[in-house]
């Protein structure tokens, strides 16, 4: 690629090329391993850390280094036990359940210490990860289900229920399947040989992720090794640390489900990190992690930082935190981040844009850039993009709006079962329709302007369509019309905005439709 981009006319100051109307990064170009190379996500992840540990100063003592800590339970297991727990597992797969390459793996993830096992475990061998939210409801599970056609099911005795009957499940939390992390004590302790006796191909498919696409239905997003591989050496490559602290600690705030958490948890191996697992949402629970691990990392939707600026934090010790990772919705106001930065002068915000159609991240915000108000910061490494009239297919130059289109290592392999969606959403030439209205200036930031697709986000996670919570509405006999718009929040991005009206001679109110609606979650 780096040849290529020698060839062409790019703007130095926007990374625009004249000829071609291709945006292109202006990040630090990165080499990523030959694609024909065989290679799987958990030995690039491993081959990563064993690199990582190598070239510190406490190699000595990095096996008693905590890979996972869980925040309720206090329970923590280092890194030692961590890779001896994967080659158990993976071999207990293998030869007790019969789990073999190609085989599709549904999970339904605690918020527990044995699943970053069970996915490395899983990819070493080939196996497809369909990590889906434990708390969706039945039908939405059985539809992720149907798309994914597994061979073998991981739940929990408390999720089990939601499960239909004709499925081969496993009980994660079984006498039985808890040995298997453990029993197989003799084997070799050696990074490299995890799933050595599996060839796992860059091309081969990695993990399906739900998504409810470009359009707003329910997919499954098809992610290979490859893209998994590109996205950890891609997230290292921005690594924001320039400080030297005894160890990097971070969080996970909810189960090990979507393409950002599995990401987010390989990039945090590769790196030999310290994993806080606290499955909450609310700031000061959050913030007394911070206090009692000493996090110096942390991801969060937009809401939280303006949480933080009004609350009085001064019982914590935030003295470690150095970073803040806001993605899912725009970033808060200007007043919000100048107040943020005089409370925390040590914290740096960085923004993030993506889809889990381009593997989570296609443009990113560092610290120095902050002062970009409104913009979702520049192309990450390796990512093109373009913009797109979408009347009439135009290709369009700084400073002018359309479709933004991306292409990159990290793009999608399609949606399982759905060639017509693929086909509607990444091209033969690889370009990724993104549904987002956007521009980029002349620096080469971009900027979403609108979407052009209907979904409404809330806090950063898509929550449905308009005509779904209208349909919704409507099924309430009191209920002649209605009509749902997605409505600016300084808060939460934006909420949804229900117009409704009454059938002649009904009293209901709007706190019983409020109350009818949120009964039919």
């Amino acid at each position: 690629m780096a040849a290529a981009k020698t060839s062409l006319q790019i703007n130095p100051k926007s990374g625009f090329c004249s000829h071609t109307k291709i945006f292109h990064s202006l990040r630090p170009i990165i080499s990523l391993p030959p694609p024909s190379q065989p290679l799987s996500a958990t030995q690039f992840t491993l081959s990563l850390l064993h690199s990582t540990t190598t070239t510190t100063t406490a190699t000595a003592n990095f096996s008693e280094t905590p890979f996972l800590i869980n925040h309720v339970t206090g329970h923590n297991i280092t890194y030692s036990d961590f890779i001896h727990q994967i080659k158990s597992l993976a071999f207990s797969l293998q030869k007790q359940y019969s789990v073999s390459k190609g085989d599709v793996a549904f999970i339904l993830p605690p918020n527990s210490h044995k699943i970053p096992s069970l996915y490395l475990s899983l990819l070493s061998l080939g196996v497809i990860i369909a990590p889906a939210n434990p708390d969706d409801s039945i039908s939405e599970l059985n539809n992720q289900i149907q798309l994914s056609k597994p061979s073998i099911v991981f739940a929990t005795s408390h999720t089990t229920h939601k499960l239909p009957p004709n499925v081969r499940t496993i009980l994660i939390d079984s006498p039985e399947f808890s040995t298997s992390f453990t029993q197989h004590s003799n084997i070799n302790s050696d990074l490299d040989c995890v799933g050595s006796n599996v060839v796992v191909n860059q091309s081969d498919i990695a993990a399906i992720v739900y998504s409810s696409g470009t359009t707003g239905r329910n997919k499954g997003v098809l992610l290979s090794h490859g893209n998994l591989i590109a996205r950890i050496a891609m997230f290292r490559a921005i690594d924001p640390f320039e400080i030297e602290v005894t160890q990097r600690v971070s969080l996970i705030r909810q189960p090990l489900f979507g393409s950002f958490r599995i990401i987010y948890m390989l990039k945090a191996v590769s790196m030999g990190e310290t994993l806080v697992l606290a499955e909450t949402s609310d700031l000061e629970a959050v913030l007394q992690v911070v206090h009692d691990y000493k996090l110096n990392y942390c991801s969060v939707p937009p809401s939280f930082i303006g949480s933080m600026v009004k609350s009085d934090l001064t019982k914590y010790d935030l003295s470690s935190l150095r970073f803040l990772v806001s993605g899912g919705a725009p970033l808060c106001s200007k007043e919000v981040l100048a107040n943020f930065k005089e409370k925390f002068p040590n914290v740096e915000i960085l923004d993030e844009y993506g889809l889990t159609e381009t593997g989570e991240l296609a443009a990113m915000r560092f610290p120095e850039e902050i002062n970009q108000l409104g913009s979702v910061g520049r192309l990450v490494e390796l990512m093109e993009a373009k913009v797109v009239d979408p009347l009439t297919g135009e290709l369009l130059s700084p400073g002018q709006r359309g479709e933004l289109r991306v292409r990159g290592p990290t793009i999608m392999k399609g949606y399982i079962g759905d060639e017509k969606a693929t086909a509607e959403t990444v091209d033969s030439e690889g370009w990724l329709k993104t549904g987002d209205l956007c521009l980029f200036d002349s620096n080469g930031f971009l900027f979403i302007v609108d979407r052009l697709k209907d979904v409404i986000k809330y806090n950063g996670f898509q929550v449905v369509l308009p005509t779904e919570l209208e349909h919704l509405l409507l099924s309430k006999t009191d209920i002649a019309d209605a009509a749902v718009v997605s409505y600016p929040d300084e808060v939460f991005g934006q909420i949804p905005m229900a117009f409704v009206v009454r059938k002649p001679g009904s009293t209901i109110t709007e706190a019983q439709i409020m109350d009818y609606i949120a009964k039919q979650a």
